[in-house]
């Protein structure tokens, strides 16, 4: 895998939806994993012998345009690949305010390759939110990124963003299924 912290940070400006609101949502096992509301953490784990988070880069950034709308202070941006018996599967974006990463004890900016999931679904003071889901063109940053892992981007990718709730505050979670993911969920 030639993927580097220099090429970091992967994310780019992306139009998410409510999943009520778009009408070309994948019609078949994926769309399942997109909606599902329960740890994508969890969900991984019970699909492979080794699960793995690579950390591709963290850091106190600036937020993209429209990334985090009522936020314009940096935020601590972690973005990492959930890996399967070595697979990369899903490419992660966290973006989290500098007053949460204050008040939480640096739980969040010392995971290393611990998984965001696992603190996320097991703290009680996390609440999570709706999901929303955005589609991918093959000519973009992420799908360069499934490229440079090896995985032939044919079709647009597929990702869902996620809210969660720390006391009155809000962090985002991003989730975009990278081509050995969807084939293999295709499959079940």
């Amino acid at each position: 895998m030639n993927v580097t912290s220099v090429s970091f940070p992967y994310g780019e400006s992306i139009h998410w939806f409510s999943p009520e609101k778009i009408k070309s949502l994948p019609e078949n096992q994926l769309k399942d994993w997109l909606l599902a509301t329960g740890s994508l953490t969890q969900r991984l784990k019970t699909h492979c012998t080794h699960f793995e988070v690579k950390v591709l880069g963290e850091h106190l950034l600036t937020p993209l345009e429209d990334e985090f709308p009522s936020h314009n202070d940096p935020v601590w941006i972690r973005e990492v690949l959930l890996c399967l018996d070595g697979t990369p599967w899903v490419f992660a974006r966290t973006l989290i305010p500098q007053h949460i990463l204050d008040a939480s004890h640096n739980q969040f900016i010392h995971l290393g390759t611990r998984p965001l999931g696992e603190l996320l679904f097991t703290s009680p003071a996390i609440t999570p939110g709706n999901i929303e889901v955005a589609q991918f063109e093959t000519c973009g940053r992420l799908a360069a990124l499934a490229t440079s892992l090896q995985q032939q981007v044919n079709t647009s990718l597929w990702g869902r963003r996620r809210y969660f709730n720390l006391h009155g505050s809000q962090l985002i979670v991003s989730e975009i299924f990278l081509p050995a993911a969807v084939e293999y969920i295709n499959t079940l």
